[in-house]
């Protein structure tokens, strides 16, 4: 039963309709694996167990029934993110003022999962406000990456992916509006998916039951197989109910089966955001494969815009998406001190603060100029098929919870890197509503994964899951961390 905890979502659900394995079996399965591995790691924070083991023998009893409709997920156990409303459970986003909040109903993604049979039986740590690419807050305290529980799991759905890189769940959900689903899945070797901007609806994903939907940010699945990576998304991608009366999801697909003929640019580093060489190496290697098995492959083609402009871009818009998150005294501070601000200081925190206090009219000039660049990457994917390039700078870093974000150091070869100066890999695509997978390539030096982001053209997410599945049979696939 030891290996049949990393097995992916979709031979698990296999298993359970050949009837080698029941829906309530594979659940205390996992259970029993969080009981002896959660300690360490403090991934799953939140369970339902009484409702999770009666939707199990529900699942089970309806396998007996001669003709009964199964979803793709039947019997899957899985855990969300806790920042996703499922009901009963706390919705806290990290915040102690929410600790007693109890969500009424489940948020639409997570309806959707357990329609398509799947069984959520908890949720999954996040950092406070879900704005870290760590995962600790006061409520729930902090997750520890699988591969080394001295480094992070990453953030913001860090516990998701720390989860189900040491098989204590069949499938997550996350989030991601600045890496959060994208870097998680590169630290702790698992594959990630952020979907085009609004493919799936993030209703119920949302603090103290704000409905309203952020710019840029988006949801979307975290698994152990890219194959789960569609699956998790044909499941959940479409309008909500309001938005369902006007207009349909219609995703294009790709029947890629190998790298042969495959347009596929890379970009391994940008002096705006170096990446350490232990990450490059492996996203190298990868290219030099796909080189070899007949694809394309260029390390100059690039959309027609400057990448350092579309970083300041995008700190700002992100900045500003998440403005009405911040306590009323906070964004007065903001107000008094982005006067003082030289004019040419585009550090991050300059960035941060003209972000937060931003004028409607500044807002419209810089999403003006993301629209630009939306059209740029347009004419450059009718050209190439994906874009390679990193998640971050490093591979997981050891946990650093003193200080602002921006002060906080990175060791990118033998150089420091403020943290958030890595977001740069986030928003190259993301801001311009792109979707992006992420997939592990290989292991640095002293054994910690690296995952390489394939960046596709708008609502060409089958297209980037594919490439990913291209990957996993071909080149290389989940590897569990040593010692579970």
């Amino acid at each position: 039963m030891s290996d049949i905890a990393f097995l992916p979502a979709n031979k698990l659900a296999r298993l359970i309709r050949a009837r080698k394995i029941g829906c309530l079996e594979l659940l205390e399965h996992c259970l029993e694996r969080v009981r002896r591995h959660n300690p360490k790691l403090n991934a799953i924070i939140v369970k339902r167990l009484p409702a999770a083991r009666k939707a199990a023998r529900d699942a089970d009893a309806l396998l007996r029934k001669r003709g009964a409709k199964i979803g793709p997920l039947h019997g899957v156990p899985m855990t969300v993110k806790e920042s996703f409303d499922v009901a009963g459970l706390p919705t806290t986003w990290g915040l102690t003022e929410f600790k007693l909040h109890r969500a009424k109903t489940h948020a639409l993604a997570v309806e959707r999962l357990i329609a398509a049979g799947a069984n959520v039986f908890g949720k999954t740590n996040v950092p406070v406000m879900l704005a870290d690419w760590q995962t600790f807050n006061p409520v729930y305290g902090t997750t520890n990456n699988p591969w080394d529980v001295a480094r992070t799991p990453g953030g913001s759905s860090g516990g998701a992916a720390a989860a189900l890189a040491a098989g204590l769940t069949g499938l997550e959900y996350g989030s991601d509006i600045g890496a959060s689903i994208r870097n998680p899945a590169h630290y702790c070797g698992v594959y990630g998916h952020k979907p085009s901007y609004q493919i799936v609806s993030p209703r119920g994903h949302g603090l103290a039951g704000m409905v309203s939907f952020a710019d840029i940010a988006a949801v979307g699945p975290l698994a152990r197989s890219a194959v789960d990576l569609e699956i998790a998304l044909r499941a959940t991608a479409g309008p909500d109910p309001i938005d369902g009366a006007g207009w349909k999801l219609a995703l294009g697909s790709r029947g890629w089966r190998s790298p042969r003929g495959l347009r596929v640019a890379v970009m391994l580093t940008h002096p705006t955001a170096e990446v350490d060489e232990s990450v490059q190496a492996p996203i190298h290697a990868l290219a030099r494969f796909l080189a070899k098995s007949g694809a394309k492959v260029s390390e100059r083609a690039r959309p027609a815009f400057d990448p350092h402009e579309a970083h300041l871009v995008f700190i700002q818009l992100l900045r500003f998406a998440t403005a009405g998150r911040q306590p009323d005294a906070q964004y007065l501070r903001f107000e008094q001190e982005k006067h003082s601000l030289a004019p040419e200081d585009n550090g991050y925190y300059a960035q941060f603060v003209r972000g937060n206090t931003m004028a409607p009219r500044d807002w419209a000039r810089l999403n003006e100029r993301r629209h630009q660049m939306r059209l740029a990457w347009a004419a450059f994917f009718r050209e190439w098929d994906v874009l390679l390039c990193p998640t971050a700078a490093t591979a997981a870093f050891p946990h650093m919870q003193t200080g602002e974000r921006w002060e906080r150091m990175l060791d990118v070869n033998g150089k420091p890197q403020p943290s958030t100066t890595q977001m740069f890999w986030a928003g190259y695509s993301g801001m311009c509503f792109l979707p992006s997978t992420v997939a592990p390539v290989g292991l640095t030096k002293e054994g910690l994964p690296v995952g390489v982001q394939i960046v596709g053209a708008q609502y060409a997410d089958f297209a980037t899951i594919r490439f990913a599945q291209i990957i996993e049979r071909e080149y290389r696939a989940f590897v569990a961390p040593p010692g579970y």
